[in-house]
């Protein structure tokens, strides 16, 4: 499997402290038999500033200390972009790094309470320069929990979404779940991720989500290319053919 949104890199956000945390955290993505992870701190929050030429570096580091323990982890670098103004500008600048810095998709975070209006401003920006906005963990975001056409619109635009483990399987509450499995029975969600940030509270577990899915979605091979083939092609910079999407009612 493939882990496309975790906060692995130690010292850089709210992910882990140390490097001995991060081994920690990839032991048990190993475990779980995730194969790949990106490597996605925050930035342009308002709090974290990681520009790719530093996740780069870290991702490096850390990498070589996967190797020096002899866990067969992949990382590349990625970034979990705070949704900003110009965000294009952003990215060529080297503030907000992209999937495998292949200026090809963009992990983008939305406010929690809110979806600004300028969002699609954005995505048509992205759109029109060859790349494609993977949105964060949609379910959590309060207005499309309580409006998931906001996000079927955003989706038409060419958007992807991503949602969390945690939420499939009821770690994030009632209404995250909920969400999720809405969004999962419309075919409102491309991508499952960990969203990780420590080996033990948020952990890099993929397996349980996918399960919960197959069971929402009744397919498990759809579920499973969510962990599979979509990050991957997602990880080549490779365009994805998505089908129509529905609307969540």
């Amino acid at each position: 499997m493939i882990d496309l949104h975790c906060h692995i890199l130690p010292g850089v956000d709210d992910g882990p402290e140390s490097q001995d945390e991060s081994l920690s955290m990839a032991r048990k993505a190993v475990e779980d038999g995730i194969y790949t992870i990106v490597a996605t701190p925050h930035t342009l929050n308002g709090i974290y500033i990681n520009p790719v030429k530093e996740v780069t570096s870290r991702v490096a580091a850390l990498q070589e200390a996967l190797s020096k323990n002899h866990i067969k982890l992949q990382l590349y670098a990625g970034a979990d972009v705070y949704l900003c103004p110009n965000m294009l500008e952003r990215i060529e600048s080297g503030d907000a790094g992209t999937i495998n810095d292949s200026r090809k998709y963009i992990l983008l975070e939305l406010p929690s309470q809110i979806v600004p209006p300028g969002v699609k401003d954005e995505i048509f920006s992205l759109k029109l320069n060859g790349i494609t906005p993977i949105i964060s963990h949609p379910e959590r975001n309060s207005a499309i929990q309580h409006d998931t056409d906001i996000l079927y619109e955003l989706i038409r635009m060419g958007a992807l979404s991503q949602v969390t483990a945690m939420s499939i399987t009821g770690d994030f509450g009632e209404m995250a779940l909920q969400c999720s499995e809405r969004l999962l029975k419309h075919r409102l969600v491309h991508i499952i991720a960990s969203d990780a940030h420590s080996s033990d509270s948020r952990p890099p577990i993929l397996s349980q989500a996918v399960e919960a899915a197959a069971e929402i979605m009744g397919n498990y091979e759809e579920a499973e290319h969510m962990v599979t083939e979509v990050p991957a092609t997602i990880l080549s910079g490779v365009i994805i053919e998505i089908p129509e999407p529905m609307r969540a009612k």
